[in-house]
């Protein structure tokens, strides 16, 4: 997954987004570096489902539960398929992001958590929305000051 630079920072948390053809990692980290909050948006356009951690409230899973298209938490263990595909995409990610989003998956995957479906269909924020191909990677000219 590659770093989409230019998110917008807030001010208790810093958002990073991470992407590939497949998956949308967004993750809000302390000022510390902890991660407090992940969006793992997955399937055809890594628009359809959204598994969401957040320290404190514990896992959401938004969109369908069922119909085309893999879904998390479906498979056992490390034959989930969207967990197998994470752990190779996650990669390139930082540790301190990569161990704690793998940690958290895995245990939902191995269902040791009761997780609530808040919405059928998952609606990304605006700030999350996909950008132009030209524009996902910072340039001299599009990088942020």
């Amino acid at each position: 997954m590659r770093e989409i630079e230019g998110v917008t920072a807030e001010a208790q948390a810093r958002r990073r987004w991470f992407h590939d053809d497949y998956f949308d990692l967004f993750v809000w980290q302390d000022r510390g570096g902890e991660v407090t909050v992940f969006e793992l948006c997955y399937g055809a356009a890594s628009s359809e489902r959204a598994l969401v951690w957040h320290k404190g409230r514990g896992f959401f899973h938004d969109g369908a539960q069922s119909g085309e298209g893999e879904v998390i938490g479906t498979g056992a263990g490390a034959s989930d398929p969207v967990l197998s595909r994470l752990t190779s995409a996650a990669g390139s990610l930082p540790d301190e992001i990569r161990t704690p989003v793998i940690t958290y998956v895995r245990e939902f995957v191995e269902k040791k958590v009761s997780v609530p479906s808040r919405r059928k269909r998952f609606r990304r924020a605006d700030w999350q929305q996909k950008k132009p191909a030209q524009s996902r990677r910072a340039t001299p000219e599009n990088k942020p000051a």
